[in-house]
């Protein structure tokens, strides 16, 4: 009972197609040692021409090689059919060709005679012709496409994974979608590699079909005048049209796989399949159209020439210009007039309503940026900006104003402009349609294109047409479109000004986002310890310096800890960045790293504190000379770290750590400065270059 169950559900549903490939190789498989009779090879010579046909139109169909990726394994299967046709029609035809024309079926002899008229040596030349397209022409040519578009998708995987990250950080694409598009990048390394090698199983089998021909006519020969005693014509007239028709029956479904395989390596992906690109892009210039019909036209008129045949395509193409000339011409439907204006009323006073508040965040564009923030037109740029804001919620620990978008035609048709409250942070041009390939720094070649600068982060970079894309990817570079371009530009500035971004309102919010979970520490911290004021304040002086808000639970009762004791913002920030010297410390040593830092001279370390009393908080008083020695060493120290792949990281005493650390800010923007009390007691510290040493 078992076993009838199990055998039920093997053949049931999908399982039914599970079995589908291996029956089909088992029976090709089969046809090599198996006789068959005339009527099956029929049946099979059919459907052999039926999938091939099939295969064509599929790749005609598609609008990008990965939906058809099993296509180099449909190559290997297609071949071994007409492989074992080969074998088996042979068989047939040895054994039975000595009784007439049908012996191998009635297939064979229709292109053995109708296809060639019955003349062997027409259908000689026949075969060797269809042999020469497939191999040399059609097979070579998908071949070497194929091993370039691999060896350039190779290439241009570092740039593409690059690209995956960039978007990733920036907050332009989820995890999963991440995901796929790596997979998707390694699925298209795999496809093209494996079509180098499966359009050599084609090239094999445009060979196998000639040793094939020549090995059944020579045999035919011998078996027909050894063993059924036929004269040498009528055995050469047998066997050679049996054996052309074979090999024209096996060639023609090869010509046409291999065709498909040209299409599906030699087109560029698109929205659009084959036959829509070929109809939009050949045939959708009218002056090309014109041109074409007046060249036909004086080869008509040329005396000698087929009039009829010139004239008549001069005339249909022509017809087709004209057509395409009139329909761009046609004026629109004529719309309905606009009501009048109504009259304006009467002046009104002034009031409270015509102060208009000033945007914490905005975003202007250029006439040409509008479509990338229409929602009308769903708008790339909106939904990046979206994600923006998620990320920077999740990441950075609250939320930010919203993003107030608005056209300015002030601007340049390209350009952009971000605000924040009212002042401009930042600026740039971005082009719609076009990609700006960033040079990190090591690409292997030049693009070209116009040559300008990451808005973001200032790299050099190029914008390029589209068709480049993927030559920019194989030399280095990260190619990000229009729409990425603006939207990490808005994220590089909203991370940079994040603690300008906290405002009173935020930070109210925020505590009001922590009170659901805990209650009772907000209640006894604001406002009966410390005014909301004191509390923000501390709050921004941690994102100023990179510290995220994650942890509010930390920071919340480390501030009602110390509160009773000082309500010094500064000396607050001091102690919640000792709570959270873990996550300082992992945020810029991953993992159990050695913390390799740079350090303070002893005799420079005694000299400054010995003059925090006397110096401002921004660090002026210190003495010129002494300035300018801690900001040369300071900034050539923390260029060596970078160098070597090391963060640039100052570890001083705790006393000293937010005088220096407001000082080397504008001059070493990329050094971060922590205090030896926030260093956790379980992590190694290794000291790789001193200040004021000599």
């Amino acid at each position: 009972m078992n076993g009838e169950l199990s055998l039920r559900n093997m053949f049931a549903g999908g399982n039914l197609r599970q079995l589908g490939a291996p029956l089909l190789i088992v029976m090709i498989l089969s046809m090599m040692v198996l006789p068959l009779p005339p009527v099956m090879l029929d049946l099979f010579f059919t459907f052999n021409i039926a999938l091939a046909v099939m295969v064509l139109l599929v790749s005609m169909y598609t609008k990008k090689p990965l939906d058809f990726s099993i296509f180099p394994t449909v190559l290997l299967v297609t071949t071994l059919l007409r492989l074992s046709l080969n074998v088996a029609s042979t068989r047939v035809i040895l054994l039975e060709g000595h009784t007439g024309g049908d012996a191998a079926g009635k297939v064979i002899e229709a292109f053995g005679h109708f296809l060639v008229g019955g003349n062997y040596a027409v259908g000689l030349v026949v075969f060797i012709i269809l042999v020469l397209i497939n191999f040399v022409v059609i097979t070579k040519g998908a071949g070497r496409i194929a091993e370039v578009s691999a060896r350039f998708t190779l290439d241009a995987m570092p740039g593409k994974q690059m690209a995956i990250d960039a978007d990733l950080n920036a907050g332009l694409i989820g995890e999963e979608v991440a995901r796929k598009r790596r997979t998707e990048i390694a699925q298209e390394a795999d496809f093209f590699g494996s079509m180098d090698g499966a359009s050599k199983f084609v090239r094999g089998d445009a060979v196998a079909g000639i040793l094939i021909l020549f090995i059944n006519v020579i045999g035919g020969l011998i078996v027909g005048m050894l063993q059924h005693d036929m004269e040498l014509a009528r055995a050469a007239q047998n066997y050679t049209l049996l054996t052309i028709g074979d090999g024209l029956v096996a060639q023609i479904p090869a010509l046409i796989i291999s065709t498909a395989a040209g299409l599906v390596v030699s087109r560029v992906a698109t929205d659009e399949d084959i036959g829509q690109q070929f109809v939009g892009q050949v045939f959708s210039n009218p002056q090309v159209l014109m041109l074409t019909a007046g060249i036909l036209g004086i080869l008509g008129l040329i005396p000698g020439m087929p009039h009829f045949a010139f004239l008549l395509f001069a005339g249909a193409v022509g017809g087709l210009a004209y057509w395409m000339v009139q329909k761009k011409a046609r004026p629109a439907e004529e719309k309905p007039a606009a009501p009048a204006a109504a009259t304006p009323a009467e002046a009104q006073e002034a009031s409270w309503a015509d102060v208009a508040p000033v945007d914490v965040l905005g975003l202007e564009v250029g006439y040409r940026l509008i479509p990338l923030v229409d929602k009308g037109q769903d708008g790339e740029l909106l939904k990046r900006i979206r994600g923006l804001r998620k990320k920077f919620a999740q990441e950075v620990g609250f939320l930010s104003a919203p993003v107030h978008i608005r056209d300015n035609l002030e601007l340049k048709p390209n350009g952009y402009r971000i605000a924040l409250k009212g002042v401009d942070v930042g600026a740039g041009e971005a082009w719609p349609g076009m990609f700006l390939a960033i040079n990190p720094g090591r690409v292997a070649g030049t693009l070209p294109g116009a040559q300008t600068k990451d808005p973001a982060f200032g790299l050099p970079a190029v914008w390029i047409e589209a068709g480049l894309r993927d030559q920019a990817h194989a030399l280095g570079y990260t190619v990000v479109d229009a729409s990425t371009v603006v939207a990490t530009h808005l994220n590089q500035v909203i991370l940079s000004h994040a603690a300008e971004l906290l405002g009173r309102q935020e930070a109210q919010a925020l505590l009001d986002h922590i009170a659901k979970d805990a209650p009772k520490a907000i209640e006894d911290l604001v406002p009966k310890q410390l005014p909301l004021a004191v509390v923000q304040r501390v709050l921004q002086n941690l994102l100023e310096e990179g510290v995220t808000l994650r942890d509010m639970r930390s920071i919340i009762e480390t501030v009602a800890e110390h509160a009773p004791r000082t309500q010094d913002p500064v000396e607050l920030t001091a102690q919640v960045r000792v709570a959270l010297g873990r996550s300082i410390v992992q945020q810029l040593y991953p993992g159990n790293a050695d913390l390799s830092v740079i350090a303070l001279d002893p005799s420079l370390e005694r000299v400054l504190l010995q003059a925090v009393q006397t110096v401002g908080p921004d660090g002026s008083g210190i003495e010129p000379g002494l300035a300018d020695t801690l900001l040369r060493q300071t900034a050539a120290a923390a260029q060596r770290q970078e160098e070597v792949g090391l963060p640039a990281v100052l570890l001083v005493p705790g006393q000293l750590r937010w005088l220096l650390s407001r000082f080397l800010r504008r001059a070493v923007p990329q050094l971060k400065v922590i205090a030896n009390a926030e260093v956790p007691d379980s992590r190694t510290i290794k000291v790789t270059a001193i200040i004021g040493g000599k």
